[in-house]
């Protein structure tokens, strides 16, 4: 079975087939990359900097989407830093708060109507599934299928997001990885701020949309993919 491996540079990926002749110069450096097998597609991320543009040091937070049933699978491949410890909360559920431990997240924009959904996934199992619109939520904790093992200092998720958790038309991206306590709590971004656009005594905010880059379901589902009517967005 012939398995295609297409290589973007973050950012250019707006238009799936762009870099397809010129893949083998642009390896390094790249945080995205598109998997083509047959006709089933999947975008894999490194997280290779912090919030405020500096490159990480340790091996970065990889994140996968691909198709699933009734929904988009969201897999997360990490090292385990096992700080903080893990929540007080049942893996499996839902857990106000996750974003104080440590957590891998993704964000899907609407960037015309600032709609967005964010998905934090823990190791310990934790998760918690947020919806908002112009940074004010109005709804979380709802369900979500997910799956977390630790294996020495590593830990890898599954989650299953279904499409009515999804606003309409998304068409732009971000993703995070937090760990660590105290003055050693590390943020991570998949799309940082520039370091010259950062302001004097400014911290790490995940909901600066304007940094957020080109992201498409139909990437990964196909140009003919219609996104599922949802209830939970006006």
């Amino acid at each position: 079975m012939a398995l295609w491996i297409l290589v973007f540079i973050a950012g250019c990926i707006a238009d799936p087939g762009l870099h397809v002749a010129q893949s083998r110069n642009i390896l390094r450096g790249d945080q995205e990359r598109k998997s083509l097998e047959d006709e089933t597609n999947k975008l894999e991320y490194r997280i290779t900097n912090t919030w405020d543009s500096i490159q990480v040091i340790h091996e970065p937070v990889t994140i996968t989407f691909k198709a699933g049933d009734g929904g988009l699978i969201m897999e997360v491949n990490s090292l385990y830093f096992d700080d903080p410890p893990a929540p007080p909360g049942e893996p499996g559920l839902p857990f106000d708060g996750l974003w104080d431990y440590e957590v891998v997240e993704a964000f899907f924009l609407n960037s015309k109507t600032k709609e967005y959904l964010e998905v934090e996934l823990c190791p310990h199992g934790q998760h918690l599934v947020l919806l908002l619109s112009g940074g004010d939520c109005f709804a979380k904790g709802l369900d979500l299928d997910f799956k977390a093992d630790i294996h020495w200092n590593k830990w890898n998720g599954t989650a299953l997001i279904p499409w009515r958790y999804f606003p309409p038309g998304v068409d732009k991206m971000n993703a995070y990885a937090i760990h660590g306590s105290g003055i050693g709590r590390t943020y991570e971004a998949l799309y940082p701020i520039p370091r010259e656009e950062i302001e004097e005594d400014q911290g790490p905010n995940f909901h600066c949309l304007e940094y957020f880059k080109n992201f498409s379901l139909k990437w990964i589902m196909g140009e003919n993919w219609e996104q599922p009517a949802s209830d939970l967005w006006p």
